[in-house]
């Protein structure tokens, strides 16, 4: 049996794969060889990004003939992307091959029309409003809709949320972990301000091109970071029906079910804070409080997978969540 950690690598390189074949052969198009042949440079182009695409997805799903939904929009992925990242002499190539033109068209229009019919399945069946990021993903690849939804989500509570009650749903207990964190927000959040300040001021004098492109950078960052400082207050840490759900506002999401969670303690060990088996939660403070679990549980982070079997974090007030979880863990 393959190990699990194999497993994770490969997957980890079939998401990378296609990246760098595609970026490798946009390089490539621009070659003086290529740019002398730019119609058969197209054509392998097309080839290779259609190929590393529609392997990357065959290695992600598992041995097994892909569907047509899943050709055609690898199809559709490849011709949008060539055309978007081909220079100038493959794009001018493609305009005066009309049979090239009309399969890329096609090969879009596939794709719309089979995503459609599923988007309106889904928005038909699911009543919810996640629904919306379901249908567009049946468009668009899924991580970029995730990651579409993400930048959402901090700037609309960056821009426009400014009050009002957390984020608690019906039936579960919150604990704030924010008011620690206040004090030193404010300085990052200030700091962050004056150093955009003078940035501005010094690439002023030296290009407007670099000022303007550090403005946008510096005040979207700046932006982001006052998001992320609010959703600290925004996403307590919850204590639901079934599940421990650790949150650090817009970072950090996981919930711990409360069958695999063996103790509660307020005692903390530095060597366990430290293991590389603790997930340590507490932002900017040394953790009051740790959860130690019966069974390890899975923290998937970016393209990294982390098996965890103590939960460390920070409370504003630990004493009444460490007793209320005793309680429900039937614990004296």
């Amino acid at each position: 049996m393959i190990p699990a950690a194999r497993i994770a690598h490969h997957r980890r390189a079939a998401h990378l794969a296609p990246a760098v074949v595609i970026v490798a052969a946009m390089l490539a198009a621009r070659l003086p060889v290529a740019q002398s042949h730019p119609a058969l440079s197209l054509w392998l182009c097309l080839w290779l990004a259609a190929d590393s695409l529609l392997l990357s997805r065959i290695a992600r799903d598992g041995p097994g003939r892909p569907d047509a939904r899943t050709v055609c929009a690898t199809l559709a992925g490849a011709c949008c992307l060539v055309s978007i990242a081909a220079p100038p002499a493959l794009r001018a190539a493609s305009l005066a091959m009309p049979g090239t033109m009309v399969a890329m068209a096609l090969a879009l229009l596939a794709h719309l029309a089979l995503a459609g019919r599923q988007a309106l399945a889904i928005a038909r069946r699911d009543g919810t409003a996640a629904r919306w990021e379901s249908v567009a993903a049946q468009f668009l690849p899924p991580a970029l809709v995730r990651l579409a939804r993400a930048e959402l989500v901090v700037l609309h509570m960056a821009l426009l949320r400014w009050g009002g009650p957390a984020d608690v749903p019906p039936g579960a207990r919150a604990f704030a972990y924010h008011r620690h964190l206040t004090p030193m927000a404010i300085t990052l959040l200030s700091l962050s301000a004056i150093e955009a300040a003078v940035y501005h001021v010094f690439l002023g004098h030296w290009s407007r091109l670099a000022a303007l492109a550090m403005f946008v950078v510096s005040d979207l960052g700046l932006v982001y970071l006052v998001g992320v400082v609010k959703s600290f207050r925004f996403r307590p840490i919850l204590l639901e029906a079934d599940s421990l759900r650790i949150r650090a506002g817009l970072l950090l999401d996981v919930a711990v079910p409360l069958n695999r969670i063996e103790s509660v303690s307020m005692a903390i060990d530095g060597a366990d804070v430290r293991d590389a088996a603790t997930l340590n939660a507490a932002l900017l403070a040394w953790p009051n409080v740790i959860v130690h679990l019966r069974a390890p549980i899975d923290h998937h982070r970016l393209l990294r997978r982390r098996s965890i079997r103590r939960v460390a974090f920070r409370l504003d007030e630990p004493e009444p969540f460490v007793r209320l979880l005793q309680w429900r863990l039937g614990q004296p």
